[in-house]
């Protein structure tokens, strides 16, 4: 296979800490060009560093915040950070919604006042959106529908289809995992947007196109090929596409 950038995961997770050398390996070998791991906690900032120093030019950083999180002051230190560390911070994400862990409609709005905000952000520092939006994708959109002035990126997007074709409508753009090959949710997203919306992501370590095994980015590779599948083009295209859509939307210069 030939290059593809994985523009979602998460390699400051516990589960990488033992054979990382090896993960960064495996996804060279499977044709990963780039990988851009998020951080959604200030916790996770020391060693979100020490990576990308390691494999400076391979590794990029995106900081957002989990949107289950609610100390406003972790929320403050992500977004100082952001400021801090341009250009270094070629992201804001993830952030959002999620509205399958948070059932409380206060605590809700407290998410879109925060969701909010780190739009605002991404707008002022002139960084693409990468959006979280479990069990909330309908909402997502509305709230970023004339209030992103940046590239939008809806992440591993749960939700309704007709919602992200109207997104799709709009320029925003949709990150496929490898569950595409066991989501029929994930095949008609892909069925129905336009190759020219959509982005590769592993969300490693989870979305594991194996139940139950730790995801990494190599497997970005699976969802090229199911990808190449459903759309009835050859897997060249879908690398094609999907490279230049990330290399545009992040300014990788690779």
């Amino acid at each position: 296979m030939r290059v593809v950038i994985d523009v979602h995961c998460h390699l400051t997770d516990d589960s990488f800490i033992n054979d990382l050398e090896e993960v960064i390996v495996r996804a060279k070998r499977a044709g990963v060009i780039c990988i851009i791991t998020s951080v959604i906690r200030a916790r996770e900032i020391p060693r979100a560093e020490e990576i990308v120093g390691k494999y400076r030019g391979y590794v990029y950083l995106s900081v957002g915040c989990d949107p289950t999180v609610f100390d406003y002051r972790e929320i403050e230190e992500l977004m100082s950070y952001v400021e801090r560390k341009l250009p270094e911070v070629i992201a804001i994400g993830e952030v959002g919604l999620d509205y399958f862990l948070v059932r409380d409609h206060i605590l809700r709005e407290v998410q879109k006042s925060n969701f909010i905000k780190w739009i605002e952000l991404a707008n002022r520092v002139d960084r693409p959106l990468v959006i979280h939006s479990r069990s909330a994708g309908k909402y997502a959109i509305e709230i970023l529908m004339g209030r992103a002035k940046v590239p939008v990126v809806m992440h591993a997007y749960d939700g309704g289809v007709s919602h992200a074709e109207k997104a799709a409508e709009k320029g925003f753009y949709f990150s496929i995992p490898p569950t595409v090959v066991t989501s029929d949710q994930k095949q008609k997203l892909v069925k129905v947007l336009p190759l020219e919306n959509l982005l590769l992501e592993s969300d490693a370590p989870v979305l594991s196109p194996k139940r139950g095994v730790r995801n990494e980015p190599a497997n970005i590779a699976i969802a090229v090929r199911k990808i190449a599948e459903i759309k009835g083009v050859g897997v060249e295209k879908v690398i094609e596409v999907t490279t230049e859509n990330a290399k545009r939307i992040f300014r990788l210069r690779l």
